[in-house]
């Protein structure tokens, strides 16, 4: 079995991806709670990406998959923004991300078919007011993977998948009425929001076997939203 280990894995997409994950894969879930009882093959560690450092000692001999899934959706007005908005989405989103991937490449990723998966948004493709902080750290994060992919390949792949707007805890304020929910349907070409499954699809794709030829690239599970223009 595929040892696996989420950054963020208690809720949304990446509670949806460790349940999926499990089925054929032992998964390790760093994250700041877990609710419920652990399902077979999935363990649990408290950590808190913002603040904490991962102990090595913490994970397998082999590592076979991991996967970052914390973020933030602050969106407010450039000129409202403060220096520390965009610092913090950048150490969130991005330099956390690559503190633990630091500590876990080079002792443990000792599989001959590895797979890094980290997560962008579509506000870097396609330009949205308002999201100038997280599109500014989702940016470096898909910068970092393509230049990454480079250097750590053939042993591991590294992928990077973009989402639009997703029905998770993290999305809550923006779906948390009908007529918003509404609203974020028909901006999308499918005429939907996300599910955590679209989203958890993709990673756990990448995570696996059926994706060996790919690296150092960037999915886009967002209805379409990036690429089309329906009216």
């Amino acid at each position: 079995m595929k040892n696996i280990l989420l950054i963020g894995g208690s809720y949304g997409i990446g509670r949806t991806l460790a349940e999926m994950l499990s089925a054929h894969s032992r998964v390790i879930v760093a994250s700041r709670t877990w609710e419920g009882v652990l399902p077979p093959n999935i363990s649990y560690v408290k950590f808190d990406a913002s603040t904490d450092k991962l102990d090595p000692a913490v994970l397998p001999e082999r590592l076979d998959g991991f996967a970052y899934l914390p973020g933030s959706i602050n969106l407010k007005p450039f000129r409202s923004l403060q220096e520390k908005d965009f610092e913090d989405a950048l150490r969130l989103n991005f330099t956390n991300m690559v503190a633990i991937l630091q500590t876990v490449l080079p002792r443990r990723a000792a599989s001959d078919a590895a797979s890094v998966v980290l997560f962008s948004s579509v506000a870097v493709a396609q330009g949205m007011p308002f999201h100038t902080a997280v599109a500014a750290a989702k940016g470096a994060v898909e910068g970092f993977a393509l230049a990454l992919a480079a250097e750590v390949a053939p042993k591991i792949r590294v992928n990077v998948i973009a989402p639009s707007l997703t029905d998770s805890p993290l999305a809550q304020k923006f779906l948390d009425s009908d007529a918003k929910r509404e609203r974020s349907a028909t901006r999308h070409p499918m005429q939907r929001f996300g599910q955590t499954r679209d989203v958890a699809d993709a990673a756990a794709f990448l995570l696996g076997d059926r994706s060996l030829w790919m690296t150092g690239q960037v999915l886009r599970p967002d209805g379409g939203l990036s690429t089309l223009r329906t009216t």
